[in-house]
């Protein structure tokens, strides 16, 4: 079973961290002390100028001696201050590159991991994703005691289309069938492409085979509805027709590869009997 998708724990750079709330602390320290010194140097000086004028003055000339002392050792500070605020600062950035470059992988590891589990032309689950979901939704059947469907829906006349028409044309009705299927269905199910123009459905919580029909029926309604495909660069408007197979949990088996297995032989049956719909026929081969 692949692991679905996880959204990464990388912090994003545009938060504050903890070492650039030290970097600016520390900044602000800086600033204090510089101003200290500069406070310092200025009552010095006036204290040299009153000397000057008053020589005969020792208490003072120890006073001036005892600051400058004070003046020196405040801006060895400063100037410490400085270089390892320089070093936080380099730290910061260098902190910074990291975070952005572990983004950047995140988002190309989303993007590749998003590839790897979807089809590339519908945007749909692919089958290992479908797989994993199925798994899933049988897990939380069998805890909860729900019912669960899968359908099989194979498009029924597909090669004619890209035959007459154009593989494009083709890609058009296979986007149109998956977004229809999508919007259709409820955000707890699952709309899946199998390959060429077959698709899956996983069905949670399904009451009954009557509230699966129900659904089956919408399907062919919505699927139904007009296509416009370019006809040699006119456009053209087709009919889409499918066939579906039904199978239901518990009654139709416990896996998912018993499930698949019979709604896929339900589809061809339902295609045998040129209906839309079939269910699992019970106690037959």
């Amino acid at each position: 079973m692949l692991p679905l998708p996880q959204e990464s724990d990388v912090p994003s750079n545009e938060a504050p961290t903890a070492l650039t709330l030290a970097l600016d602390k520390s900044e602000k320290i800086q600033n204090i002390v510089e101003q200290c010194a500069d406070e310092l140097s200025s009552v010095n000086l006036k204290l040299k100028n009153e000397l000057d004028t008053h020589p005969s003055q020792p208490g003072a000339q120890n006073a001036l001696r005892s600051s400058e002392l004070i003046e020196g050792k405040v801006q060895e500070c400063a100037d410490d201050l400085i270089i390892v605020n320089q070093a936080l600062e380099e730290e910061v950035k260098e902190r910074q590159a990291i975070e952005k470059d572990l983004i950047e992988m995140r988002i190309e590891g989303d993007a590749a991991r998003h590839e790897a589990l979807h089809d590339p032309l519908t945007k749909l689950p692919n089958r290992f994703l479908f797989s994993d979901r199925l798994e899933h939704g049988l897990i939380q059947a069998k805890r909860h005691g729900w019912s669960l469907a899968v359908m099989f829906i194979d498009l029924d006349k597909f090669k004619s289309i890209n035959d007459t028409y154009g593989h494009a044309a083709g890609d058009v009705v296979l986007q149109t069938v998956s977004r229809r299927l999508s919007d259709v269905t409820r955000g707890q199910d699952t709309v899946s492409r199998q390959g060429g123009d077959e698709f899956l459905l996983v069905l949670l919580e399904m009451k009954d085979e009557a509230a699966a029909a129900a659904i089956a029926e919408k399907i062919i309604r919505a699927v139904g509805q007009p296509c416009s495909i370019e006809d040699n660069g006119n456009s053209k408007i087709i009919n889409i027709e499918l066939s579906i197979g039904i199978a239901m949990y518990p009654q139709d088996g416990e896996t998912g590869t018993d499930l698949v297995a019979r709604a896929d032989k339900a589809m061809y049956d339902a295609k045998k009997s040129r209906v839309r719909f079939a269910f699992t026929q019970r106690g037959g081969s």
